[in-house]
């Protein structure tokens, strides 16, 4: 999703979605839904080696508007693309051409492809999660469409069927090796909570946020594109170094069956860029589960420790920060009233995550929008989240 406003509330682009689908379609829409951006806290690149994670559901969200059409085809509208794009409900690819759309085309492929049944369906996108900053807007996008969907059809799919569904588009439709976090976020999310996620058993525990203390996201202006990006190549090499240690531990199915005792011991057979990225995940399993305990405490300063420890592996281990996200962190660690920064989402760009007690927010923004453009050339987009619940689904 492009940026509407960052100041675009859920309750108006509740709102605009009904408008914008009463203008393109000309007509009421049955149903609204809205799926919620993320923001991790901690655990990247972790997922999809079956560890840990720690995110939040945010107020930045995919509204899709839906209603029903008497033929056998799928018509959706982006609002933040303005475009229009229609096709036949058995004629399903991704292209190259208006490829936002081959999020939506995914979620209806892969429930025909599980034998749902599905009627034509006009469907109108409108979302306020920057696209490429690292918030989850994919995930969002997908998950609005599958619950509007199954919604309009009728089709009864559990939440976890569904989250599965969700990936699987990132992953054979639009050629993304994501793990399940996002979506799963953006569905099971909690108002007020973090959701430490155990990506393999997918048990969950709600963990609740801290008062007196606020999420600061600060975009650096670097967009990132995943697909064909070097994303993809991490996967990889985490793969292969999991392969390479199981042939030393037999026990071990992914980088998190390996602690770091055992790493230590066998590393040897690992070159060093395969190496570092495995250094890097199994570390970070052991910054997520050893974070939880100080964050139910409100322990703060312990908490953001972990958050720069993150950063820093996450630099020079899993290669995926850059100067921009490496200014945003720095000049987060020299302000007052600052618990602990990083990056978050995939990297290659995208955005920096800042905790900072609520009485010094100010100060913390003051301080970016004059030193990150002095260091970067760049002008910041920064804006402070609120932790939401995970997708709802309105009938009008």
């Amino acid at each position: 999703m492009t940026l509407l406003s960052v100041d675009v509330s859920r309750k108006n682009l509740l709102e605009e979605s009904v408008i914008n689908f009463q203008e393109v379609f000309g007509a009421q829409p049955t149903l609204v839904a809205s799926a919620p951006g993320r923001v991790n806290l901690i655990g990247e690149h972790t997922d999809y080696n079956e560890g840990f994670v720690l995110p939040v559901a945010i107020d930045r969200s995919v509204i899709t508007a839906a209603g029903p059409r008497d033929d056998e085809q799928l018509a959706i509208y982006s609002k933040n693309f303005n475009s229009l794009i229609q096709v036949p409900l058995d004629n399903l690819s991704a292209t190259s051409e208006h490829s936002w759309s081959n999020y939506a085309k995914g979620v209806a492929y892969f429930l025909l492809h599980k034998g749902h049944r599905l009627r034509g369906a006009n469907l109108c996108v409108a979302g306020n999660i920057p696209e490429g900053i690292g918030l989850g807007s994919s995930a969002a996008l997908e998950v609005s469409v599958a619950y509007s969907l199954c919604a309009l059809n009728k089709i009864r799919i559990n939440d976890l069927e569904l989250i599965k569904l969700c990936q699987q588009v990132e992953n054979e439709f639009v050629g993304v090796s994501c793990g399940i976090m996002d979506q799963f976020v953006s569905v099971s999310g909690r108002k007020g909570h973090a959701l430490f996620l155990d990506c393999r058993s997918l048990s969950l525990e709600y963990i609740p946020f801290p008062s007196g203390v606020t999420l600061l996201v600060c975009f650096t202006g670097v967009n990132r594109e995943l697909t064909g990006s070097e994303y993809n190549l991490r996967r990889k090499e985490c793969l292969l170094g999991a392969k390479l240690l199981a042939d030393a531990i037999p026990s071990v199915r992914a980088l998190r069956d390996v602690s770091l005792e055992q790493f230590e011991r066998h590393c040897h057979l690992l070159n060093p860029t395969i190496q570092k990225r495995c250094k890097h995940v199994i570390s970070e399993n052991l910054r997520v589960t050893n974070g939880v305990k100080p964050l139910k405490r409100g322990e703060l300063l312990e908490f953001g420790s972990l958050l720069y420890q993150s950063h820093l592996s996450l630099k020079s281990d899993y290669e995926v920060s850059c100067v921009e996200l490496d200014a945003v962190v720095d000049i987060c660690a020299e302000a007052e009233g600052v618990f602990g920064a990083r990056m978050t989402g995939a990297g290659f760009g995208g955005s920096a995550i800042c905790l900072v007690e609520d009485e010094h927010v100010d100060g913390v923004i003051t301080r970016l929008k004059v030193e990150y453009p002095r260091m970067t050339g760049r002008e910041p987009l920064i804006f402070t989240c609120t932790i939401e619940d995970g997708v709802s689904v309105r009938r009008l």
